[in-house]
């Protein structure tokens, strides 16, 4: 049986993410989840951002979505290796699950950079996994990560008029940089931001890169890419429904309505 792409993440954010899927795959057919009832992750313990993130997980899974991607951030940092190795194998051995770290140390890395910047929640930069992984393949950069808790919640409230300035009390605490990854899915819709504050930077964010390395994983996989339904039909769905995040949602997507599940525990 075909089945559909799965993406998920911790609030709308992923959206962001999902539409660059979309148009750089658009003949398949997709599934969003945002676990907005539990938002945001990045003030969670480990033990709540797996349970949250497994019940998301869980649900995919049984919407028929073989392949998923946890689009978000600190899922990916504390959970993603849990999932690939213990998790999917015992419950689901038929499921693929990928995360957005790995393609995006990967882009931070490509124009030999000595000095990359990281923000993202305090969840994801506690666990230093940027860090981790960029000095796998680069021992010798630096790498300065710093944890930006104000932005989500500006962001899902669709608060921007204080932006600029929030922006900059984070970004005034690094040392010069030749890149900046923007570590949650959430910061897309602020890289103009960081563009006009940091001109001399490269930054990085993950809305243009994932589509073509999701086009990537499945020219590698076609074991996976035939499984694959191509009816070009999307679905977004919630755990719990705000005007604000409802507004950022339809200016990504003005026509689709996101739907309210209440299947994941409170």
């Amino acid at each position: 049986m075909l089945s559909k792409i799965g993406v998920f993440d911790s609030g709308l954010g992923g959206l962001v993410i999902t539409s660059a899927l979309i148009k750089a795959l658009p003949q398949y057919d997709y599934l969003y989840l945002g676990d907005t009832a539990h938002l945001p992750y990045g003030d969670k313990t480990s033990g709540r951002i797996l349970k949250y993130t497994l019940d998301s997980l869980n649900y995919l899974i049984s919407q028929d979505c073989k392949l998923i991607i946890i689009a978000c951030n600190t899922a990916t940092s504390i959970c993603l290796r849990y999932i690939q190795q213990k998790y999917i194998p015992a419950h689901a051995p038929d499921v693929k699950v990928l995360g957005v770290v790995i393609p995006t140390v990967e882009v931070a890395l490509s124009d030999n950079c000595c000095r990359i910047g990281v923000i993202a929640t305090q969840a994801t930069t506690n666990s230093h996994i940027y860090q981790t992984e960029l000095k796998k393949i680069n021992p010798n950069i630096s790498v300065t990560e710093i944890a930006t808790p104000r932005l989500v919640p500006m962001i899902e409230h669709n608060c921007f008029d204080d932006m600029e300035e929030t922006l900059r009390s984070y970004l005034a605490q690094f040392p010069k940089l030749d890149s900046l990854i923007l570590g949650c899915t959430h910061y897309p819709l602020i890289k103009e931001y960081c563009r006009r504050l940091l001109p001399q930077t490269k930054i990085i964010s993950q809305d243009e890169l994932m589509g073509a390395k999701l086009a990537d994983y499945l020219h590698r996989h076609p074991e996976i890419e035939t499984k694959l339904s191509r009816n070009g039909q999307r679905n977004f769905c919630v755990t719990r429904k705000n005007i604000d995040s409802e507004r950022v949602a339809q200016q990504l997507y003005p026509q689709i309505n996101v739907a309210e599940i209440s299947i994941l525990q409170k």
